[in-house]
């Protein structure tokens, strides 16, 4: 005894957020589109991402790659500061033959591409109910463009 069941499929508009499509992915294409927005800065290219590491990235656009994990961050954290930030980019510092130990990420980088994300008026800073930054509406719009086009 078989059943067939018939559905009827009518067009649905699904909204895709930034939460619904992989880190990874969402970040290249965030990266491409902050090119355009915002200036590496010329120390980028010799300076480490902390001391934790040994030598500068070797991609030579790393920097965008950062400002959009940090404002994917932002989005998904809400109020979140520096020192989050830099523990959540940190590494582990190896120190030769002793044990290995947990190195902050630098707050120098973090602050200059939250600066320039402040400019774009995709993040601001709030005081209440916790300090940090924010995303903006315009922030998250801007997100949610780039994830639909993912």
């Amino acid at each position: 005894m078989s059943c067939l069941y018939v559905c009827d499929i009518t067009m649905v508009k699904i909204m895709v957020g930034a939460q619904d499509v992989k880190g990874e992915i969402l970040n290249k294409k965030l990266a491409e589109e902050l090119k355009q927005k915002i200036q590496q800065p010329a120390w980028s290219l010799y300076v480490k991402t902390g001391y934790g590491r040994e030598r500068p990235p070797e991609q030579k656009d790393w920097w965008y790659l950062r400002a959009a994990g940090i404002l994917r961050r932002i989005y998904l954290d809400g109020p979140i500061g520096v020192n989050k930030l830099r523990s959540y980019y940190g590494c582990r510092h190896r120190k030769g033959h002793k044990q290995a130990h947990f190195a902050v990420g630098s707050g120098k980088i973090i602050r200059v591409i939250l600066r320039d994300l402040e400019k774009l008026g995709y993040i601001k800073q709030v005081v209440k109910p916790k300090k940090g930054r924010v995303i903006t509406p315009e922030g998250q719009k801007f997100l949610n463009k780039v994830a639909k086009e993912c």
